[in-house]
């Protein structure tokens, strides 16, 4: 690199030297192995098929992991403002990297790509504001991108208790590492219970946790200390650099992705908006994190797709790459194509989000109902719950070990059999009603005290004599779908940086938005809205008390009763035309 440290790098170069090939990079903190004289087993994955085609396939160590030297940072600040050689950051890295392969790989045809999922997503993000003219396309996946508002760490402020947790401080990601070596960081520890609730309920308060990270995990602490938006968390947004961005851009990602699927569609529209001039190209499918990847794209837990929507991703994504790297075929795709889940068909639009769109509002009223027109009563009327921290509503209906993927689209029956989640719908829809955006919850409530959580969920609830799923011998009559789910810490209701507590006893409106949404209610089904507000472990808990929430102990968790005020509280809905 320019400053003169040294990264790993694993080249894997065709013996067909009747042609010049084209360069794939992915940059990782994950291990670029094996280190020996074995090979890299790309015959078990889809990327044998850019073998086949010739590829020059590369494969980095980020700075300060594993075989590369110098110092890691958990998603290093870009710098848009680099003027000596010290100055250095992953697009700095990128730009070197890729200089040294164009000079020193004998046979390359001058045409370099970037591809990476989820933090090596963030890396491919890197990877294209590095401005190297050599540079072509690149494909983040599954990008890490925003860690305070909708990645792995935290979704709108609120800290997501096991990813976060269980990645930085027990698996020890952003422990300081050893390198060079080919063993990764330091430090780190096995969580033993195999009930997640039960672990973390008995943990506690966030100190406790906090204790058990020690003095190694430095970017626990930093989030520890920075409880609200600032400039700390805006100078790691990796959307603050796209601006006048270069190559052909495909961003890839999951419908139902867990880790990152905020980071797919607002990567999209930062470039979308900030960097107009780029080709930029947004494929989204109905996959966990990085199933896009795999051989089996049929279905996700226990919803089916009708179809390998993996393989007809992947088809995609190698005539992306062999158009701009090889000059082969033609770029054929569209702006955005989307896979809708319940009509299990891809869509292809010219924009995201698209044109022919209406918000609709759905207006939660009495008696459980959903209505697109909000009723008339001569005095406000509500629904109550009563939330308590000791007894946090599960994310999931069984036992686990680990937090799992297919909750993104998990039966939600066990929580609407819960006193303190509040369900309504619709009815059996007459017409199929299609969605294709970001959902807006506005609610209108009222507290005990002086905070709280509010979880929304956006529900498709099958009819009576749906079946069984064909795998998992799920039954699915009245299986209430998981379509999309989003937490809001009531205290960032006006400002992420400047927090405010509420009034006990005012109504007070709390809005927010759902991540997007690509889904068909069908004929015969039913939408569903839940309101509760824990989400445990998935989310940290709230104490329902104004405080910072990372400071608290256990005596802060307090009981309080929520009024959710019908008609005044509405979910938006981006209903296409």
């Amino acid at each position: 690199m320019r400053d003169g440290v040294k990264l790993f790098t694993s080249i894997y170069i065709p013996t067909d030297q009747t042609e010049k090939h084209p360069i794939l990079l992915t940059r990782t903190p994950y291990s670029v192995s094996p280190y020996g004289k074995s090979f890299r087993p790309y015959w078990r994955n889809y990327m044998l098929r850019y073998c086949k085609e010739g590829y020059i396939l590369v494969n980095q160590d980020i700075r300060g992991k594993y075989m590369s030297e110098g110092v890691f940072e958990v998603v290093r600040p870009f710098n848009p403002n680099k003027k000596t050689n010290k100055d250095i950051d992953e697009a700095s890295d990128s730009y070197d990297t890729i200089d040294w392969l164009i000079k020193n790989i004998d046979n390359n045809n001058g045409n370099v790509g970037g591809i990476g999922i989820s933090f090596p997503g963030f890396y491919a993000t890197m990877i294209a504001l590095s401005g190297h003219p050599a540079l072509k396309a690149v494909s983040p996946q599954a990008p890490v991108t925003d860690r305070f508002f909708g990645d792995d760490d935290h979704h709108n402020g609120v800290l997501m208790l096991m990813d976060a947790f269980d990645f930085h401080v027990a698996g020890a990601f952003s422990a300081p590492s050893r390198a060079p070596s080919t063993r990764g960081a330091r430090g780190g520890f096995r969580i033993t219970d195999q009930d997640n609730y039960n672990y973390y309920l008995n943990m506690g308060a966030l100190p406790n946790l906090t204790k058990l990270s020690g003095d190694t995990m430095k970017f626990w602490s930093d989030m520890m200390d920075h409880p609200n938006l600032d400039a700390w968390w805006k100078a790691r947004d990796a959307r603050s650099g796209i601006k006048g961005v270069k190559p052909a851009m495909l961003i890839t990602g999951g419908l139902f992705d867990a880790e990152d699927g905020y980071g797919a569609w607002n990567t999209y529209k930062a470039l979308v908006k900030q960097s107009p001039a780029t080709n930029s190209k947004l494929i989204i499918g109905p996959w966990y994190h990085g199933q896009w990847s795999s051989k089996d794209g049929t279905h996700m837990g226990n919803v089916q797709f009708d179809s390998n929507t993996s393989l007809y991703y992947q088809d995609m994504e190698l005539s992306f790459f062999n158009y701009y790297l090889k000059g082969k075929g033609a770029d054929t795709l569209s702006k955005a194509t989307i896979f809708f889940s319940g009509e299990n068909k891809w869509r292809k639009f010219s924009q995201w989000p698209v044109v022919d769109i209406k918000p609709t509002p759905i207006y939660l009223q009495q008696n459980g109902k959903l209505s697109f027109t909000a009723a008339k009563t001569p005095k406000p009327t509500f629904d109550s719950y009563v939330s308590d921290p000791a007894k946090p509503v599960p994310y999931a209906e069984r036992v686990h070990a680990n937090r799992t993927r297919e909750y993104m689209d998990d039966d939600q029956r066990f929580a609407a059999r819960r006193t303190d989640v509040l369900v309504y719908d619709t009815g059996v829809l007459p017409n199929d009603i299609t969605l294709a955006g970001p959902v807006i919850a506005d609610l209108m409530v009222s507290l005990s005290n002086t905070d709280a959580d509010f979880v929304v969920k956006l529900i498709d609830v099958f009819p009576p004599g749906s079946g069984v799923d064909p795998l998992t011998k799920y039954p699915m009559g009245n299986y209430q779908m998981l379509v999309r789910a989003e937490i809001m810490r009531g205290k960032f209701r006006n400002s992420f940086s400047k927090p405010e507590p509420f009034v006990p006893g005012k109504p007070t409106e709390v809005k927010f938005a759902l991540p997007d949404v690509a889904h068909t209610f069908k004929k015969g089904h039913k939408l569903m809205i839940q309101v509760q507000s824990t989400w445990f472990p998935l989310t940290d808990r709230n104490p329902q008390q104004f405080e910072d929430i990372n400071k608290a102990n256990d005596a802060d968790f307090l009981k309080e009763t929520i009024k959710v005020y019908h008609n005044s509280s509405k979910i938006i809905l981006p209903v296409i035309q």
